[in-house]
């Protein structure tokens, strides 16, 4: 499955949504959208992964760069509603706590 990812700007919130598998050959399409892309006068950046059905290692060390890029730009930075197999990697992991996770809008 290709990788998707939409961002949009909304009062001054970065969403970016991603739809697709996450994983070693994908993940440096998200790498450079989290840490290239993202507009630095942001105040916050959303990560949209319901659409997300599966995503390995490579995929929570983007998610931690971006995390690492959004503190850099003093923007807060969340996950939204991450789907299970997301956040099933994320609390094996024990980063369900590093990252702020919220139910979508």
């Amino acid at each position: 499955m290709e990788l998707e990812i939409e961002t949009q700007e909304r009062d001054g919130t970065c969403i970016v949504v991603v739809e697709g598998e996450v994983d070693l050959n994908t993940s440096p399409k998200l790498r450079t959208v989290l840490t290239k892309q993202i507009p630095r006068n942001v105040n916050a950046v959303e990560v949209d992964l319901k659409a997300v059905p599966y995503m390995d290692s490579s995929g929570v060390a983007t998610l931690i760069e971006g995390l690492r890029a959004a503190v850099s730009s003093d923007a807060e930075f969340a996950l939204i509603a991450p789907s299970s197999a997301v956040l099933k990697v994320l609390k094996l992991s024990r980063l369900d706590s590093v990252f702020t996770i919220r139910e979508a809008n």
